[in-house]
């Protein structure tokens, strides 16, 4: 059966992109633990795209289907996993690119809500946190999507959300998000 497409993110309200988070249902991976069978010849580039055998996946549907069968290992490596086999996929960064951001409130009362490169969406909370990591070229922000899986946050959004801290008044500079703050700096 076809996935049907997400829906747009502009129409959306931040409640409904709360509500469309909860009621997704994805497999239980962490319960699967198959035999490995070897690597997927699948890579997941920096910017999000994904490659099998070194060409990108143009199906849209094809992504978001393999997203929802992705895991983090202990070993900080990635697979994807059915209930039968257990393939690695090379991942660049993150697994996950949040693409769009959607704000209700200000300061203390804020709700972030992101747009997945895969159409997923997650609200930034304490069950879904925002972290800044220091690299040369600067601040790279990643939220945690799930079971150790981030979504590197764009260099756009990362100045929206820089511009929100910076104009906040906390002694730190960071953002709110569903009653929790995550500072700017690491």
């Amino acid at each position: 059966m076809p996935m049907a497409p997400p829906p747009d993110f502009e129409t959306l309200t931040v409640a409904d992109i709360a509500r469309l988070a909860e009621g997704d249902r994805l497999p239980p991976v962490e319960r699967w633990h198959p035999t490995h069978c070897g690597d997927s010849e699948m890579r997941i580039a920096r910017d999000g795209t994904w490659f099998h055998q070194g060409s990108p996946i143009g199906r849209q549907a094809m992504v978001r289907a393999f997203s929802r069968i992705l895991r983090r290992e202990p070993d900080g490596g990635y697979v994807l996993v059915t209930p039968v086999e257990k393939l690695d996929i090379a991942v660049e960064d993150a697994p996950f690119v949040a693409v769009e951001m959607k704000v209700d409130g200000d300061a203390r009362d804020a709700t972030l809500a992101f747009r997945l490169n895969t159409g997923d969406f997650v609200t930034a909370s304490a069950e879904h946190p925002l972290r800044f990591v220091e690299h040369e070229d600067g601040p790279h922000p990643y939220l945690h999507v799930r079971g150790g899986l981030e979504a590197l946050v764009t260099r756009s959004l990362y100045y929206e959300l820089a511009e929100r801290a910076l104009a906040g008044d906390d002694d730190t500079p960071g953002v709110w998000s569903a009653g929790a703050f995550f500072p700017l700096l690491p």
